[in-house]
């Protein structure tokens, strides 16, 4: 509330704030209340019109109108908890055990300490949303703030009051906002901090984000210190290792993976599709979205980690829908009631060969017809009127009656035929386009030289082919050429998976020398996509040995795991994202480094179902395994 001068007596304002600061003079702090009294007895000794006058009086309204001691009664109950955040977001299951593990502890202790959580994975899979429904289910405020690009520490920390138009930080303009001082408070984007002459604003989150010290956060502004000890902060990021050392130490990281196509489907059916069929105000009985034609949407139009794109798909697909209806209708009122008004019937939507709504074309032609038949009479009626003057307005306003009611009917008609829409995976490009993603397995049986590895990128998990072929023969020409836009650790990868398969051949077939009288090329496509990183070292080997020994790896296979010199498989990242991608590339058999085992247990039983994984730690098992030697060893066993 902004205090303004009802007259020119100080002592009115001070009346005032005085009354504001009465109602929380217990909860208050003795240190605030007496900071308050010290401003007070200045503001009396200063004339209204100097320019400390108004900042004094600036400062007491920020002062006085903080929250102080005032906190939201927060749930503790566990059932209801849970029941709130599985409403809203579907999986995520990690995220809601460490929630409800903060309210089992609140409700043994009988209150509840605030805790610094950050949420990273890809774009698009519910960090933000998740915030909001964290704070329903906690029965605690919600504030959020980005610090995407923030460049300046003022804004954490507030201006010095000596600065015309100085204001306080987020952090205290958050508590004046909600009213309490235990809310939840989402710091959003804390991975993409800036940097600028003002300061390193992520060395300014320290203090604020430290259970140690934000007991006693000193803004700038305020100049006393506040307690937020009792503040749930919610960070979200999408790439951890971009958030300083220090910062990453003082929070606890919850990781949230993309989703699998299951788990997309169940999103698109409970959430997505039914959001957006409200928000085009479109019946449920009018459209029927077919399994077949979600399924081909998710995996051809959308492969990303998360859900954003297939929410704006499902978008596009309802705008048609609600442009067909209106285009076959278009006296239809704004209100969702006219459209309740249409009687359900069975769907009478026929589809020609090309996928086309025969009906609808029908209906537009028949359309067409009705308003030249209108247009017909009304022309033939002006005709007419100046011969018939004896027609009285009464029979002329009946006939225009009749003639509306007897539209009405046939658009009704009109109506009734086209009341439901199909959309199957036969008439999907009709709605959104030709498929942007085609299958990623480009080979049944992979040629000699080219090899299936597993990839991890910001949007998920990957197939990613190794292809080798031989340049030039000639004696001493041996030598590797990369290319594929490869970075500087997958460059090196490459140069060991060369020494590594020139020690195999020479054990293998001591008397094959192609690795010294060869030029091999090593591609990794596509050749637009930059790629870095040592995980795709076995695959290297196996694409090398292939080449060298003419002959094929086994069908169905995927490989991922650094290798190195002494053929020892190193642990790698993205279990989840590889395996979600193996499933997608229809492979059956995946190999992965024995220290990701761990990893790869922990996954929901969908994502394991049907896969024959193979734990090894020497490349020697994946040999056995890629070129069917009868010794196959299945480390799984």
């Amino acid at each position: 509330m902004e205090l303004g001068l009802e007259t020119d007596d100080k002592t009115a304002l001070t009346g005032k704030f005085r009354e504001r600061i009465e109602p929380m003079k217990e909860k208050c702090p003795p240190h605030i209340l007496q900071v308050i009294d010290e401003e007070l007895t200045k503001l009396q000794l200063l004339e209204a019109s100097s320019s400390e006058f108004s900042v004094t009086r600036n400062y007491l309204d920020w002062l006085s109108a903080l929250p102080w001691g005032e906190y939201s009664d927060e749930n503790f109950d566990v059932i209801r908890a849970e029941k709130v955040l599985d409403e809203d977001h579907y999986g995520l299951t990690d995220v809601k055990e460490r929630i409800l593990e903060f309210i089992a502890v609140g409700k043994l202790r009988g209150t509840s300490q605030g805790k610094i959580i950050c949420l990273s994975g890809p774009p698009g899979v519910g960090k933000t949303s998740i915030g909001r429904s964290i704070a329903r289910a906690l029965n605690r405020k919600f504030f959020r703030f980005s610090v995407g690009g923030l460049s300046d520490v003022a804004e954490i920390k507030g201006h010095r009051r000596t600065y015309i138009g100085a204001m306080p930080g987020k952090m205290v303009q958050c508590l004046k906002n909600v009213g309490t001082v235990n809310p939840l408070v989402l710091i959003d984007e804390i991975d993409k901090f800036g940097r600028g002459h003002t300061g390193d604003p992520a060395s300014a989150l320290l203090e604020l984000l430290d259970p140690e010290q934000n007991a006693d956060f000193l803004d700038h502004y305020l100049d006393v210190p506040i307690d937020l000890s009792k503040v749930l902060f919610v960070c979200t990021a999408n790439v951890v290792e971009m958030i300083s050392i220090p910062l990453l130490d003082r929070m606890e990281v919850v990781r949230i993976a993309g989703y699998i196509t299951d788990e997309k489907m169940h999103i698109a059916r409970d959430y997505l599709e039914k959001n957006t069929r409200e928000a085009c105000g479109i019946k449920p009985e009018q459209v029927e979205l077919t399994d077949a034609a979600l399924l081909a949407l998710i995996e051809n139009y959308c492969r990303e980690a998360g859900v954003r794109n297939l929410q704006k798909q499902i978008e596009k697909i309802y705008r048609k829908i609600a442009l067909q209806f209106v285009r076959h209708d278009p006296t239809v009122e704004p209100a969702v009631a006219s459209i309740q008004a249409i009687e359900p019937k069975e769907a009478e939507v026929d589809f020609n060969e090309s996928g086309q709504n025969t009906a609808a074309k029908k209906n537009s032609e028949l359309l067409k017809d009705i308003n030249h038949e209108q247009m017909g009479k009304t022309s033939e009626i002006d005709k007419e009127k100046p011969a018939d003057q004896s027609q009285s307005p009464a029979n002329q306003s009946t006939d225009i009656k009749e003639a509306k009611e007897s539209e009405g009917d046939k658009d009704s008609e009109i109506i009734e035929t086209i009341q439901k829409i199909l959309v199957d995976e036969s008439n999907l490009t009709d709605f959104i386009g030709k498929p942007v993603f085609h299958a990623e397995r480009i080979y049944d049986q992979t040629p000699i030289g080219v090899v299936m590895g597993l990839a991890w990128t910001a949007l998920g998990g990957s197939t990613l082919y190794v292809e080798t072929s031989l340049m030039e023969e000639g004696e001493g020409k041996g030598a590797l050429h990369l290319t594929g836009q490869l970075g500087d650790v997958m460059k090196e990868s490459a140069q060991i998976a060369h020494t590594v398969a020139r020690a195999i051949l020479r054990e293998k077939e001591p008397g094959n020398p192609f690795f010294a009288n060869s030029k091999v090329h090593l591609h990794v496509p596509a050749g637009a996509t930059p790629k870095d990183g040592p995980s795709a070292g076995c695959t290297m080997i196996t694409s090398l040995l292939s080449l060298a020994m003419k002959k094929h790896v086994r069908k169905d296979l995927a490989m991922t795991g650094e290798v190195t010199l002494t053929k020892k498989i190193l642990p790698i990242g993205g279990v989840k994202e590889k395996t979600i991608a193996a499933r997608r590339g229809e492979v059956k058999t995946i190999v992965f480094p024995s220290a990701n085992r761990r990893d790869f247990d922990e996954l929901t039983p969908n994502v394991k179902e049907g896969l024959d994984v193979h734990f090894v730690d020497d490349y020697m098992q994946i040999f056995s395994l890629a070129f069917g030697d009868d010794q196959i060893q299945n480390v799984e066993e």
